[in-house]
């Protein structure tokens, strides 16, 4: 444990500093902005780019990898949107709750942290399940989001609203920069063509910088008021924090259990990185999206908040006990351990 504490502890310690700095009022959330824009513009793309770059171009085209994660997390999404409208929630925040407890915060945190854990190899898993999210996931999400349109004395008024949403979505990830650099990585890896070596260098030195500022950045943005007040009664916090904690990574782990039993070629290490990266707290992003799209963004930013504080302990104890299968495993099919 004293191993695995070793790698984690340093990564939500930044997390920790963002937030205190800001309570601390040494710095204002007036920051924020341009801490999130550096991330999102120039380090995590440098950063992404540079992982898809240096994999082979069919680990990031496993058709087996996006299967057991697109079904775990659709099956996630129809549960807590039936949970949500079942407490009376309005379509956009039945959603968008679906959305927080389905989409891992693995460009901020995953994707630098699972390479830190288990080495380069857990990149390409992550950043799959990463684009997937992206387009998919929230895609749907969006589109369900709209149903609540199905009202309108117009036929068809919902079917149009969640084709708009989706559209509306769609080019919204068109001024993403993050899919953009898993592509490019892509068909660099495809083409062997590399940068310049200048041009590498400075691809190099601001990936490098991604994964400390994006911790900061989140931590600053957890300090919020919205996110770390205490969840109101009758919100349904609690519940989709333990669906994005606990139930997300068994799903995972059923269907890939699932895959392999059924003699699908799903690689073994793969799926444990699909494990831990669905044990890992909710995304930072989607309190913002949900807000454009009329869903309550303060409850879902005490999700984030509440989730990236028990993933400390929770996600921890999730890569412990990959570690330990991983040393009762066969050589012969072998399972991530930690570094």
């Amino acid at each position: 444990m004293a191993h695995i504490l070793s790698v984690t502890t340093p990564f939500f310690a930044l997390v920790l500093l963002g937030w205190a700095v800001v309570r601390g009022g040494m710095l204002t959330a007036e920051v924020i902005p341009g801490l999130n824009g550096f991330v999102l513009f120039f380090a995590l793309p440098c950063m992404l780019f540079r992982f898809s770059a240096t994999t082979p171009i069919l680990q990031l085209l496993d058709a087996n990898v996006a299967l057991v994660y697109l079904g775990s997390g659709a099956a996630l999404v129809v549960l807590v949107v039936a949970l949500e409208r079942r407490r009376r929630l309005a379509w956009p925040d039945a959603a968008f709750g679906a959305l927080v407890a389905v989409f891992p915060n693995s460009g901020f945190m995953g994707v630098p942290l699972l390479v830190a854990l288990l080495g380069p190899a857990a990149a390409a898993p992550a950043i799959v399940a990463l684009a997937l999210d992206m387009v998919v996931t929230t895609s749907l999400c969006i589109a369900l989001s709209q149903q609540g349109q199905a009202g309108s004395a117009v036929q068809g008024a919902g079917t149009s609203a969640a084709r708009a949403g989706v559209l509306r979505a769609l080019r919204g990830m068109l001024t993403n920069p993050l899919p953009w650099s898993i592509l490019l990585g892509a068909l660099s890896s495809a083409s062997g063509v590399q940068p310049p070596a200048p041009l590498a260098r400075a691809v190099d030195l601001l990936a490098g910088a991604a994964s400390p500022v994006a911790l900061f950045a989140l931590g600053c943005m957890l300090a919020r008021p919205s996110a770390s007040a205490g969840p109101r009664p009758g919100q349904g916090v609690a519940g989709i924090v333990a669906c994005k904690l606990l139930l997300h990574p068994l799903l995972v782990l059923a269907a890939g259990r699932a895959a392999m039993a059924a003699g699908l070629p799903l690689d073994a290490f793969a799926a444990a990185v699909l494990v831990l990266l669905a044990a890992l707290p909710s995304a930072s992003n989607v309190p913002i999206l949900a807000a454009r799209f009329g869903a309550d963004a303060n409850r879902l930013a005490r999700v984030v908040f509440i989730s990236t504080v028990g993933a400390f302990a929770s996600f921890t104890a999730v890569v412990a006990w990959v570690d330990a299968t991983a040393a009762a495993t066969p050589a012969a099919a072998p399972v991530p351990s930690v570094r």
